[in-house]
């Protein structure tokens, strides 16, 4: 893994179910479910994830920043004219947080660490 690279992937669903059958079926990727309401995929060219949602939003699709440090990647966001949306936060395999760049597009970046 390498800091500032794209790492991960994440998309919406409204259906974990369903949307694992299409891509299994269609693409042949395979899945690791955490709960009831994530699982990532394999087998698609990247690393990446269906969380669950009652409704897809517009720019649902998450683009997920790796870097070995989170207090430093925020603190270059924040420098740089980008805000927080998601403090940073704990999940299985790691943590993370969300910002909004100065156009509007919505990123993450999680670490293992």
């Amino acid at each position: 893994m390498e800091n500032n690279k794209i790492n991960f992937i994440e998309l919406q669903a409204t259906d974990l179910e369903e949307i694992k059958k299409f891509y299994g079926n269609t693409f042949g990727w395979t899945f690791t479910d955490y709960g009831d309401v994530y699982c990532d995929f394999h087998e698609a060219g990247i690393s990446g994830g269906f969380a669950k949602t009652d409704t897809i939003t517009t720019g649902g699709t998450l683009i997920v920043l790796y870097h070995s440090n989170l207090s430093i990647a925020q603190k270059n966001v924040i420098q740089n004219g980008g805000k927080i949306t998601k403090e940073i936060f704990s999940f299985p395999g790691g943590s993370r947080f969300e910002f909004i760049d100065p156009s509007g597009n919505k990123l993450a970046i999680w670490s293992d660490k």
